[in-house]
């Protein structure tokens, strides 16, 4: 072949594809419209997962709120329940007669005082493990919700 019959579309025998503007726009235009809806798709989940995180947020600090009234009524009962010990406990004092009877009578209140302490700790243990669980249940349910709408993308 001479140089002369060497033309862009065929060069040393190979054929080369010949550029069409009108295709190459096409399909920027289609790749460009692929990735406009990609982003609306991610952006509307990243807005309802943000949304499902606020909800429940906001219903963690209303239950915390509920929940906190309770640990604190437990709190104050607790604290109201050693301190008219305390006092039935100070007025048995000032009645006694001898010193054995004073160590008799210490010694079992502070046996009395130990086993209430166990007890109280039992409650108030469980009253907030409640909480807590009660609390954190709407946050863990929306860390689910979207762990399986990861999963499923």
């Amino acid at each position: 072949m001479s140089t002369a019959e060497k033309t862009p579309d065929n060069i040393e025998g190979a054929a080369l594809p010949t550029f069409d503007p009108s295709k190459a726009a096409a399909e920027f235009r289609a790749a460009a419209e692929r990735g406009v809806e990609q982003s609306k798709e991610v952006l509307a989940r990243f807005k309802a997962g943000s949304e499902d995180a606020q909800n429940a947020l906001e219903s963690s600090f209303e239950t915390a709120k509920a929940v906190g009234g309770d640990v604190s009524l437990k709190t104050i009962a607790v604290l109201r329940a050693n301190t008219e010990a305390a006092f039935s406990h100070f007025e048995a004092l000032l009645a006694v007669k001898s010193p054995s009877e004073f160590i008799d009578l210490q010694i079992a209140f502070v046996r009395k005082q130990v086993e209430t302490a166990v007890e109280q700790a039992k409650e108030l243990q469980a009253v907030t493990t409640k909480a807590v669980e009660d609390v954190s249940k709407p946050v863990k349910s929306a860390f689910e919700k979207a762990l399986k709408g990861l999963k499923a993308a």
